[in-house]
């Protein structure tokens, strides 16, 4: 396999994994919920970053509202020197207060997506963005259609090269990408527990990257958490939100977990890790994705780009997965 992919039609070349930068923007939080991955070691996530730079990992997929802005300090101190020899994606629509790191609700205005524009470069330390995406899941079309005309604005000014949508709505993605010359990908929840087909084959007809957030499930397809541990009330992962199906307020949910256990064998063949055989499905499942697996650590830099080396799995093992868990 090769080590790159294209994103979509902007002609943009990535790693065929990217970093996920959401767990290195440390806490933030909804009131009381929280919605970051617990504390975290900024130097370690320094090193993690370039570690992954090291491995050939040249896609970094972060969003203004991760630590309300510290997701971007640390990746701009960590890509410092090499900012032309990488791509990066943030997003916006989410309002936060970057002292409280309190989050205050949607804002997917034309005026807010181009004043978030303007801190995410600032905190970033970089004068364009490759990716702007927009970061509201369920925005009505009507209100994603308005933001065509000033993102092709903001390409047209060289301040972005390509933008997209953070949504699982195969029907507006597909609405979206007509309409925007430059929208280049669609970032959706994709993973071997949960296909988005009609997602993946709207990437393949209107040529877009498919992003793949959650590919490995939130952490469960890491394997760490069967055993009936326990995540840290100040986790997202640990207080469960409604739409955080894999975990319950902070334990992995049975059934999921028993999903997992079924395909286990199969992930792991051939000396595969549990994630790195989690990524070599979705490399597998099509060649427009590219998933984007949470990093906080150099072992986990090394791990999921280590499944760069392995590339897909084969049809045989695809298929037999696709029997386990949709017959």
């Amino acid at each position: 396999m090769t080590h790159t992919r294209t994103l979509g039609r902007s002609g943009i070349e990535v790693s065929a994994a990217g970093f996920g930068c959401w767990a290195i923007g440390g806490p933030f939080w909804a009131g009381d919920q929280p919605l970051g991955w617990g504390n975290v070691d900024d130097d370690e996530s320094v090193r993690a970053i370039r570690h992954a730079v090291d491995l050939g990992i040249t896609f970094f997929d972060t969003a203004s509202v991760y630590g309300a802005g510290h997701s971007e300090r640390v990746l701009a101190r960590a890509l410092h020197g090499i900012r032309d020899t990488v791509v990066i994606a943030s997003k916006f629509g989410e309002t936060f207060d970057e002292d409280t790191r309190q989050t205050h609700g949607i804002d997917a205005s034309p005026e807010y997506m181009r004043s978030c524009l303007d801190g995410i470069l600032r905190r970033l330390g970089t004068d364009h963005l490759d990716l702007y995406q927009l970061h509201v899941n369920h925005l009505p079309l009507d209100q994603a259609l308005d933001l065509i005309d000033p993102l092709e604005d903001l390409v047209a000014a060289g301040r972005i090269r390509a933008y997209g949508w953070s949504t699982d709505h195969a029907d507006r993605a597909a609405v979206f990408a007509a309409a925007g010359r430059h929208c280049a990908a669609i970032q959706f929840d994709q993973s071997v527990l949960r296909d988005n087909a009609a997602m993946v084959a709207l990437c393949k007809s209107a040529d877009l990257g498919g992003i793949n957030r959650g590919p490995l499930a939130m952490g469960l397809l890491s394997g760490k958490y069967h055993t009936g541990a326990a995540i840290g009330a100040d986790d997202v992962r640990g207080r469960t939100p409604d739409w955080l199906t894999y975990f319950d307020d902070g334990v992995a949910n049975p059934e999921w977990a028993r999903r997992v256990d079924a395909i286990r064998d199969i992930l792991t063949s051939g000396g595969r890790t549990m994630p790195q055989g989690a990524l070599a499905w979705l490399w597998a499942r099509s060649p427009n994705m590219i998933p984007i697996p949470g990093i906080r650590t150099v072992a986990q830099a090394a791990e999921n780009a280590g499944a760069l080396a392995f590339g897909p799995m084969s049809t045989a093992e695809f298929g037999q997965i696709e029997s386990l868990l949709r017959p």
